[in-house]
């Protein structure tokens, strides 16, 4: 098939609501976080969210894509670290990566086949190195190699007969292999592509012609690289690098919205329409990226925050399509990670970016969760004509609590007058007060006084009110019923909370 090439995308991709309803309105203030964003959108990586074996590389949206064929049925086209529990037919097992794709690694069962797959950055190109585990792949399972250009970007694929090959406005970039590949016109591939046997190693690349050996010692490399950067913290390496690879593993690129962010899983993404943003879960990644790729814990405490409902909260979701929690929020723990982040790293522009949107969240809580002078989570009526699940009732309170089905709310009244459950949360009002105190100082990094002095102020109203809580028999703080003044006996970590706020004497500590 020699000079033969077919297009991908003929049309400019406009990122603006009005095109396409799946762009996420998002009010971005600072230069420097569009200029961040544009950098992590670049180069090599495992961007795209429906396979963990396709190899993308951006601005240009250029793949690589890996399928294991199973005789001549439909060939498989999506990978995720799921199995069982999805009824899948693969099994992945996700391997030793760096975050920005500069090494990759992990093994691919799918019934008798098995095959782990190393991946390595050198400059603009990436190498990838396919090896067969043991055992005698039957000959009709095969692995295909498929360019492809996502996300309808501009650009052709094609093939001059030895090479894949992509080609954009001012980049071209072939894809080539080691070995040669096999002829099988039933394959049910329909692009160009390479189909390979599994009896052997397959090396490819892109760019300039390698040989095996050179492929394998820049993976060797950068998988080094990536060892040692894991092995200097100590006895705590397992511990960092659990946490740095599955995060890492999460980063996907979002196109419609033009960003990087790292959802809490690639599986969830697809069952939500493309992506899934949670409330705390993504400060919480956010928190975690921070100990090591700044960029990365930037664009999810931001993205996060800017899905910011009219209301006035953080949602407990956000997905395509306007699908968002309107009713309800998540535990407010917004302003303690990114003051957090911001002691790291000092950039005064991250704190501009975020806090109208922060402050808007602290001031919202006691206009829309308070009973009683105490804080209980809750939902707020919304109309039918918006996808919200579980709205108004006592389940999607639960839900806002972030422990969607703890005992500790189980029989507790919904009122549907005040919008909230009949409890007077412990954990809850540790989070607020911890929330004001942290906004208060990141206001006073931006010299906002008026705000500090009000934060503040909050803070020690609703520290006050906590400390009525306090339960002198039984030695902590208890969750109260708001219908009967009675302390509500279930204990959870939350009922420790206090001392994360910092709103307990030491005796009680």
């Amino acid at each position: 098939m020699k000079n033969k090439f077919i297009p991908a995308m003929i049309l400019v991709f406009l990122q603006v609501s009005s095109a396409c309803s799946q762009t996420t309105t998002r009010n971005i203030r600072t230069r420097e976080y569009q200029q961040l964003q544009k950098q992590l959108a670049t180069g090599w990586n495992t961007w795209y969210n429906n396979s963990v074996m396709s190899y993308v590389l951006l601005p240009e949206s250029f793949a690589v894509n890996l399928y294991l064929m199973d005789g001549k049925v439909n060939l498989q086209r999506d990978y995720f670290k799921v199995s069982k529990a999805a009824k899948r037919q693969e099994e992945i097992v996700l391997g030793l990566r760096s975050d920005d794709g500069s090494y990759t690694s992990l093994t691919c069962k799918m019934r008798a086949t098995t095959i782990s797959v190393q991946t390595a950055t050198e400059g603009n190109d990436i190498v990838i190195l396919i090896t067969p585990q043991q055992g005698q792949s039957p000959p009709s399972h095969r692995l295909i190699v498929e360019p492809a250009i996502l996300w309808n970007r501009p650009g052709f694929i094609g093939s001059d007969g030895s090479h894949l090959v992509g080609k954009f406005n001012q980049k071209t970039i072939t894809v080539s292999g080691v070995e040669s590949p096999v002829e099988d016109s039933y394959a049910p591939a329909t692009v160009p592509h390479f189909i390979f046997t599994l009896d052997r190693e397959i090396h490819l690349y892109t760019g300039k012609p390698r040989t095996s050996e050179e492929i394998q010692s820049i993976i060797e490399r950068r998988r080094k690289e990536q060892i040692d950067r894991t092995s200097q913290y100590g006895e705590l390496t397992e511990a960092f690098k659990a946490m740095q690879t599955i995060l890492s593993w999460n980063v996907i690129y979002d196109a419609s919205n033009g960003r990087v962010i790292s959802p809490v899983s690639r599986w969830w993404n697809a069952g939500w329409g493309g992506f899934v943003l949670f409330d705390w879960d993504t400060y919480f990644a956010s928190y975690m990226c921070s100990l090591f790729n700044r960029d990365l814990a930037y664009a999810n405490a931001i993205e996060i925050t800017k899905a910011i409902t009219p209301a006035g909260f953080i949602p407990n979701y956000s997905s395509p399509d306007d699908n968002i929690s309107w009713d309800r929020s998540q535990p407010p723990i917004g302003s303690y990670v990114i003051n957090e982040i911001y002691k790291i790293y000092r950039d005064k522009w991250f704190l501009e970016e975020v806090y109208d949107e922060l402050l808007s969240w602290n001031r919202w809580w006691p206009n829309n969760r308070a009973i009683n002078g105490y804080l209980a989570w809750g939902s707020n009526p919304v109309p039918d004509s918006l996808k919200t699940i579980d709205k108004h009732d006592a389940q999607a309170a639960m839900y806002e609590s972030g422990l969607d089905n703890s005992p500790m709310y189980d029989n507790v009244p919904f009122n549907p007058k005040t919008n909230t459950l009949e409890l007077a949360d412990v954990g809850l009002m540790s989070f607020y007060i911890a929330d004001c105190r942290a906004l208060a100082e990141i206001s006073d990094a931006l010299n906002k006084k008026a705000e500090a002095s009000e934060l503040r102020q909050r803070g020690k109203i609703y520290a006050k009110q906590l400390s009525t809580l306090w339960d002198e028999d039984k030695g902590i703080f208890l969750n109260r019923r708001t219908s009967t003044g009675e302390n509500d006996p279930h204990l959870s970590p939350t009922n420790f909370y206090p001392m994360f706020a910092k709103a307990c004497s030491q005796e009680q500590a």
